[in-house]
């Protein structure tokens, strides 16, 4: 009897011994570097919504992340007697090469997915940004040398004006439509944010208003600075029933919100129509593009002046004035800048006066 006991008791410990070196090579595979890409670059790996894990071992070694899907299972299940239940989410993920199994399943444990950066620039139109949304591959935010492309279409029933440009990050599967709709709901959310915040002599009523004078003023300056300014002059325009003469609306008129290409001409500026604002009185029927979150506040709360002309400095911004006498001093500038800097080689911005 005690021969078997002693017995039993060796074979307790070996057994111990052997489930322990098994434990501590799985441990140490599940630890080890795993298999470099050829071009050092991360590989990519798609978690499918409701996949288990054998599915996702299946990825991870067609992928080339790990070289042995059934041992990655394994090495799992041996680790849930631990207490360890890694619960890998759905998504993209770009996995650095090399990665051993332990880094793999941190990173997709954190759920942390590739996304994309969608970059809209102000002051484009409905149609251009559709473009590029449909068009335009878009690069990984996390620097990893992948891109997306969008897919389906865009809502047919999209006003001019009502996305806010800006970035937006996408991750795969993510659609045309989802962008557009979220594009929309930021402008919804800013003019909640500071509609309430307006001045009180502002000189539009209604947000749709505040949109259409904010795309005259993204149209009319590139220069950031000097928005409020030029919202506070459009603004007074409007105050004062003087026309608002904007340029940009006659392109808008001509090409609704395609790049016209080349100069306005005189017959142009005379056609009237629902945007040219040389031609109408207030403003334009609709916003002649998506202007920007800096446009959009300086259209509710202007810049407090009494200016009621512009014209180009020659050095990439404006010059404003509230009489006409004073504006054409300011013309007079502008030439007389420009016939110098012809003489010296040089370029000057060729922007049309303001009448």
């Amino acid at each position: 009897m005690g021969k078997l006991i002693g017995f039993l008791l060796a074979l307790a410990v070996l057994g111990a011994v052997v489930a322990g070196g098994g434990w501590f090579w799985l441990n140490g595979q599940y630890t080890a570097a795993g298999p470099a890409s050829e071009d050092g670059k991360p590989r990519l790996v798609v978690v499918e919504k409701g996949a288990g894990t054998q599915a996702i071992a299946t990825s991870l070694k067609e992928a080339g992340v790990i070289t042995d899907a059934d041992q990655f299972r394994l090495i799992l299940r041996a680790r849930e007697f631990l207490g360890e239940k890694p619960v890998m989410k759905a998504g993209e993920y770009a996995i650095p090469s090399g990665a051993s199994m332990e880094a793999v399943v941190a990173e997709l444990t954190t759920g942390a997915s590739m996304q994309y950066a969608v970059i809209i620039p102000e002051g484009l139109s409905n149609s251009q940004i559709i473009e590029m949304l449909t068009t335009k591959s878009w690069a990984a935010t996390s620097g990893a040398e992948l891109d997306y492309k969008l897919t389906g279409e865009a809502p047919k029933d999209l006003s001019e004006g009502v996305l806010l440009p800006g970035d937006y990050a996408v991750s795969r599967g993510d659609t045309v439509a989802d962008v557009v709709t979220r594009m929309r709901e930021a402008q919804t959310a800013l003019l909640d944010e500071i509609w309430d915040k307006r001045a009180a002599d502002v000189a539009v009523k209604t947000r749709e208003e505040a949109i259409i004078l904010a795309s005259i003023v993204e149209k009319e300056t590139g220069n950031a600075d000097e928005q409020p300014t030029v919202a506070g002059l459009y603004s007074n325009r409007l105050r004062q029933g003087i026309r608002m003469q904007a340029d940009a609306t006659i392109v808008y008129g001509i090409t609704k919100g395609v790049p016209l290409g080349r100069s306005i001409t005189t017959k142009e500026i005379g056609e009237a129509n629902d945007w040219n604002t040389y031609q109408r009185d207030g403003l334009p029927k609709t916003p002649i593009c998506n202007p920007g979150a800096g446009a959009i506040r300086a259209a509710l709360n202007p810049a407090k002046t009494d200016a009621i002309y512009m014209m180009a400095d020659g050095e990439g911004g404006h010059l404003f004035a509230a009489s006409y006498a004073e504006h054409q001093r300011n013309v007079d500038a502008y030439w007389k800048l420009r016939k110098q800097n012809e003489a010296a080689g040089k370029d000057t911005p060729a922007v049309k006066p303001k009448r």
